[in-house]
């Protein structure tokens, strides 16, 4: 295949002239007509903005999970996605096809044409190697759509293993989008084709000039295509990333429809359907069923899942109270925790679990001869507590942590406090001091009171002087003088 004309990139322009001098007749122009209708829509379809918009799409997404998902596998689908956009820009199919709207004469000229009998059309080598290139295009485009489905099936993989759920979608929806523009493109080449055929034999007939000579150009775009790539040229597509969407559909309208046969068969009563029903609740109508239904709704009687929570959070306390070991108590907690699991209780289910693994260690020390019943009281409430958390959370349930970490801010705060109430005594007293002190200033001493004060004064300095001579007296006389 990689020895093929039609497998290039750049496939060599014939050396010979771009347009010829025919015969032109009613039939030519219904050719070259058609020709350039064909011609047009595949250069409407490679030159949307729909197209071009998805491929810059996969040019963002590719940038985006080139450095973490190297080795993903959806990411090297979409590598292969890009090199085929890549190889069809590569192509410069839609320069060739312009060049070939160029070359064919236009709706006046085709006019002018037919009354003077002679008109420039294509030449056959210019018309065999567009013929080549559409075949090379169609081919690229029959493996972009493979690419795609690939890729398809690599991101719903990957959704269904709940991987990048949202990346996965966007991956998705874009390559859905460029199969389906493929597909159209490729259908558009196939119509194109054939009109290329169809000049190309009248023009062979009037000026022969053959650029092929190793290679013959199949008859057909469904003969030159794989079976299952020629099958979605000639019908909507069987399968594909939109194709079950589609099939369920059709199976549901015929579903219907058998449906309501059967029902017209077996039931022959006629219904105005056109004919309105006034349903009117006037000021006396009686409004207690509706009341009723009110009522058993915010009590809670419509909705058996609550009840059913509260019977078997029932049942659980009462096995609780009544377990006179850890091993019975272990083996309840390991029936409650997988059903708040299945009823999405997850806080109930995390504790329940936090309490699993106490119970596995007081079971150890059971099974080793200590006497755990006073564990096993205090325990029973903090199960009991667990299946239904509510209010404050008990001490004993706490995590040591956590309880480390409270009896820490305890003893600080009382620390600080006592810390407060010493210094407000201490502040008190020297307060207390200095009131004393000024009263005493500003009252000032009696007469009588100086007297006293100075004449105590004069008595202890005299005492004091008596014993300070009578200690020398005995200094001198231990030495002997």
């Amino acid at each position: 295949m990689a020895g093929e004309p039609w497998n290039r990139v750049n496939i060599a322009f014939p050396g010979a002239v771009s347009s010829v001098r025919v015969h032109f007749s009613s039939t030519t122009d219904a050719s070259v007509k058609a020709l350039l209708v064909e011609n047009e829509k595949v250069l409407k379809l490679i030159r949307s903005e729909i197209l071009q918009t998805e491929v810059r799409v996969l040019y963002e997404l590719l940038y985006f999970l080139n450095n973490s998902s190297r080795g993903n596998k959806t990411f090297k689908g979409l590598k292969q996605v890009e090199q085929c956009i890549n190889r069809l820009k590569s192509m410069k199919l839609d320069v060739a096809l312009q060049e070939l709207t160029d070359l064919c004469p236009k709706r006046i000229q085709r006019g002018l044409s037919i009354k003077a009998g002679e008109c420039d059309v294509p030449s056959q080598p210019m018309l065999e190697w567009l013929s080549l290139k559409v075949l090379g295009a169609a081919q690229l485009m029959s493996c972009t759509l493979n690419r795609c489905s690939r890729a398809f099936t690599l991101s719903k993989q990957q959704m269904k293993w709940e991987e990048f759920i949202i990346l996965n979608m966007v991956i998705t929806s874009m390559v859905s989008r460029l199969w389906v523009i493929v597909r159209g493109i490729l259908v558009s080449l196939s119509t194109l084709y054939q009109q290329l055929l169809e000049l190309l034999r009248e023009v062979a007939n009037a000026q022969p000039m053959p650029f092929l000579t190793d290679f013959s150009l199949p008859a057909d775009m469904a003969q030159f295509l794989a079976p299952s790539d020629a099958r979605l040229l000639t019908k909507k597509p069987a399968h594909g990333p939109l194709a079950r969407g589609h099939k369920y559909k059709q199976q549901r309208k015929k579903t219907s429809s058998v449906k309501g046969k059967n029902q017209g068969e077996t039931r022959e009563v006629k219904e105005d359907l056109g004919v309105a029903v006034e349903r009117v609740i006037g000021p006396d109508a009686d409004m207690k069923p509706f009341l009723k239904v009110f009522r058993d709704f915010s009590e809670g009687k419509s909705f058996p899942q609550k009840t059913h929570k509260a019977d078997k959070k029932r049942k659980f306390k009462k096995q609780v109270r009544e377990a006179t070991t850890f091993t019975d108590m272990a083996a309840h907690l390991e029936e409650m925790i997988p059903w708040c699991k299945s009823q999405k209780m997850e806080k109930e289910k995390r504790l329940l679990s936090f309490l699993h693994l106490k119970c596995q260690r007081m079971k150890c020390l059971e099974a080793a001869g200590y006497n755990v019943q006073r564990r096993l009281r205090t325990f029973r409430q903090e199960a009991c507590w667990a299946s239904s958390p509510h209010g404050s959370v008990p001490t004993t349930c706490r995590p040591s942590a956590a309880t480390r970490r409270h009896a820490r801010l305890t003893t600080r705060l009382q620390t600080l406090r006592s810390r407060f109430k010493s210094s407000t005594g201490v502040k008190k007293k020297l307060l207390k001091r200095q009131r004393e002190r000024t009263e005493l200033s500003v009252s000032g001493l009696s007469g009588d009171d100086q007297r006293t004060r100075t004449t105590n004064e004069a008595t202890s300095s005299q005492a004091t002087g008596c014993d300070r001579q009578d200690d020398i007296d005995d200094i001198f006389a231990s030495v002997g003088l």
